[in-house]
């Protein structure tokens, strides 16, 4: 297989995976190295694909014309992180991203994609095991997130109760 095949094999598969894929999981599919497929991905991002990188994988978002996408800005320590990730996931919302403006290098994105419970204590639980900083930590708390939402309801129970425990800013 040459590379140009390999990577609209690629190209192919995240489309179509409903989850993110593992760089280490291409590596072994294609049978490359991990870092041919690092490469792969720029190359792919260089031609215009939307590749995004999770910390579960690389994926490919797809447009849903159903759900309501809004960002919430909020405000809270890092103690206070995993309290308000599950606040929003509880509602059934998906938490996309998690977004900071840096004096120097303006907006800095993180892709989360926090679709459950189990999906933010493990990354949570990352947190601690990894002893780093939230981005946050850039903005004295302040953040913004990237949610999905099947209704306006559903955004209305979540800012509700972020606004009672004094996470959203603004409120």
């Amino acid at each position: 297989m040459t590379s140009i095949e390999r990577r609209n094999e690629i190209k192919k598969l995240l489309i179509t995976s409903k989850e993110p894929i593992t760089g280490q999981e291409l590596a072994f599919t294609y049978e490359v190295t991990r870092q041919v497929i690092v490469r792969d991905i720029a190359i792919l991002r260089a031609e215009g694909i939307d590749i995004i990188s999770t910390p579960k994988g690389y994926m490919i978002l797809k447009e849903d014309h159903k759900n309501i996408r809004t960002i919430i800005a909020v405000n809270h320590n890092r103690e206070e992180m995993e309290n308000e990730l599950k606040i929003i996931v509880k509602y059934g919302a998906i938490v996309e991203d998690v977004i900071v403006e840096h004096a120097l290098y303006g907006e800095i994105r993180g892709m989360l994609m926090l679709k459950n419970m189990y999906d933010v204590e493990n990354f949570c639980n990352s947190f601690r095991n990894y002893s780093v900083e939230p981005l946050s930590a850039l903005t004295n708390g302040v953040h913004l997130h990237t949610i999905v939402c099947e209704n306006e309801e559903m955004i209305e129970s979540i800012t509700k109760e972020l606004s009672k425990k004094g996470f959203l800013v603004g409120h």
